[in-house]
């Protein structure tokens, strides 16, 4: 905006102490062919002063002739030409995201630096009226970008095919919705997630406005917010928008539709995120039910719905019914795949998984009535045994079975044979063989290398811990009739995975609790930290311990 300037000479020195030697300056500059003038709002007629060149200069077409020390003046030729054909096809690409700008601006406002634009680009022309094959023309170039990964080409066709439907239909029109929720996924996937809310909003929007709460249209933009609400840590949001799209699925296509499945995941993830143990359980049900209808229930397709209500099993503790479910997914896996085959290994990993998780932390209850067994009852337990058991050795066995099936599989996938092994090395280690664990930790670093993906052992990561009988987790009291308190401690997990250096760093429980806190922290167990292909110490590790105590009666 070289026509705002009074002291051009000025600003020709510092533009070239920007540029390189060999480089050139385009300049592209309304000016008047004879005269020089001032550009100063005296009427309400004087809109180019008033809105576009403020307090600026029109300069004279001689103007540039008087500053040629620094950047020396070149006769325009085709590559100026050819620059500012580019710009101007550039300008078009990009002006949806100045829309967006001025979209709050009066109309008036818009049309008048529609015209200053024009004026600005030489050889520029009033654009045409944008047609239905203006915009499929332009989808079609977005398509092609976003279904080879390139969102970051996308990004700006997408914006501009939204320019183009708001200059066809205007702004309030359904027409908007596939554009806006296309531009929402992309941003989405540039984990944009901030802008991909208000994209998808919009949509929702619009369509709350013209069509009601039943549209079809909904499922997209609904299923789309939920999830960047989730992606962003606003699992409430997610929740209550993802919720509404499943209602929306199950209301226009049955209760058992398949299409769903797609909204549930997340759903489930939300209530997981805000400890909805039962909406999460209820929906998880639901899902493999839905898998069933739709697929059948010896079908391949089954793994991947089977693994997730299995995990949410060990999640909430209930090891035997989860491990059923994976020895289900392997039953599957080998009738499609036969022995050995690389679709057992996530339900051969889950097996084990199962068994290590239930020698830790107690077997599941499975009584019908009664109260459930504290599996952590007796006192001082070895963690080479629980309930006068070792780790049951199938498990091992399982994990074998996996790493065996992966080493055939070519091309080789060295992260999940990284994965195997961390879960092999987890295995020994809450097991108490300290060095078999660290030694398949090695060889899980360096499959991870391979792969050429961050691994999971660069923190330490808690594999057994038994937390004293007042722990929240533990307490058999009434949550209603008890005050809540808390233990932080800070320490060391050193290099074999064992707890070392533990401090009380902050509690308002009393000594005798904080003693049992520690007590249970330096019989716990970590996989180390791995530093370049090695275990190493990590000191600052911290730990958080909820205590519930009986409340005291009031007072009279």
């Amino acid at each position: 905006m070289f026509e705002l300037l009074r002291n051009c000479e000025r600003a020709l020195v510092r533009t070239a102490s920007w540029m390189r030697v060999s480089g050139a300056l385009f300049l592209n500059i309304c000016g008047h062919v004879g005269f020089a003038s001032t550009l100063e709002a005296r009427e309400e007629s004087d809109w180019m002063a008033r809105y576009f060149f403020m307090h600026g200069i029109v300069p004279g077409d001689d103007r540039r002739l008087y500053f040629q020390r620094d950047v020396p003046l070149q006769r325009a030729g085709p590559a100026q030409r050819s620059s500012r054909t580019t710009w101007q096809r550039s300008s078009r690409i990009t002006c949806s995201r100045s829309v967006r700008i001025v979209s709050t601006m009066r109309a008036q406002w818009i049309v008048t630096w529609s015209i200053a634009l024009c004026l600005a680009l030489p050889g520029a022309r009033a654009a045409p009226a944008v047609s239905d094959a203006d915009r499929t023309q332009v989808y079609q170039e977005f398509r092609a970008l976003f279904d080879a990964h390139r969102y970051q080409e996308a990004l700006p066709v997408a914006e501009h095919l939204v320019s183009m439907t708001e200059a066809q239909y205007g702004a309030d029109n359904r027409a908007l919705v596939n554009p806006l929720t296309n531009l929402g996924t992309t941003h989405y996937r540039l984990k944009d997630y901030s802008s991909a809310e208000k994209d998808y909003q919009r949509s929702v929007t619009i369509l709350e406005a013209t069509a009601g709460n039943g549209d079809r249209q909904l499922l997209q933009p609904l299923h789309g917010l939920g999830a960047a609400y989730y992606a962003a840590g606003q699992y409430e949001d997610a929740a209550t928008s993802l919720k509404r799209a499943i209602d929306l699925s199950r209301n226009l296509d049955g209760l058992f539709n398949v299409e769903q499945l797609a909204i549930l995941d997340p759903l489930i993830a939300s209530y997981v995120a805000l400890d909805l143990t039962a909406e999460a359980e209820k929906e998880h049900q639901y899902a493999l039910r839905v898998a069933e209808d739709a697929y059948g229930k010896t079908n391949v397709r089954m793994l991947r719905p089977l693994d997730s209500y299995a995990r949410w099993l060990e999640r909430v503790g209930r090891y035997t019914t989860a491990r059923l479910l994976h020895v289900r997914a392997l039953s599957i896996a080998e009738q499609v795949g036969g022995r050995n085959t690389t679709l057992a290994v996530d339900a051969l990993q889950g097996i084990a998984r199962t068994y290590r998780l239930e020698f830790v932390n107690g077997a599941e209850d499975t009584s019908s009535s009664g109260p459930q067994q504290d599996p952590f009852a007796g006192g001082e337990v070895n963690l080479e045994t629980v309930n006068g058991q070792r780790l049951n050795p199938d498990g091992e066995r399982a994990l074998r079975l996996a790493l065996f099936a992966l080493e055939k599989a070519q091309p080789a996938d060295h992260q999940r044979r990284g994965d195997a092994l961390v879960e092999l090395g987890d295995w020994y280690t809450s097991g108490g063989a300290l060095g078999k664990g660290v030694d398949a930790y090695r060889e899980a670093w360096k499959e991870f290398g391979l792969a050429g993906v961050t691994p999971p052992l660069a923190a330490p990561r808690m594999l057994a811990y038994r937390p004293p009988p007042s722990a929240a987790t533990r307490s058999h009291l009434d949550a209603e009739n008890a005050e809540e308190h808390f233990v932080a401690m800070r320490f060391t997990v050193t290099r074999e995975g064992r707890t070392d250096k533990l401090e009380t760093v902050g509690s308002d429980a009393s000594d005798a609790t904080q003693r049992a806190v520690a007590s249970a922290l330096k019989r716990a167990r970590y996989s180390p930290r791995f530093e370049n292909g090695e275990p190493a110490d990590t000191p600052g590790v911290t730990f958080r311990e909820r205590i519930l105590v009986k409340a005291k009666p009031p007072r009279n």
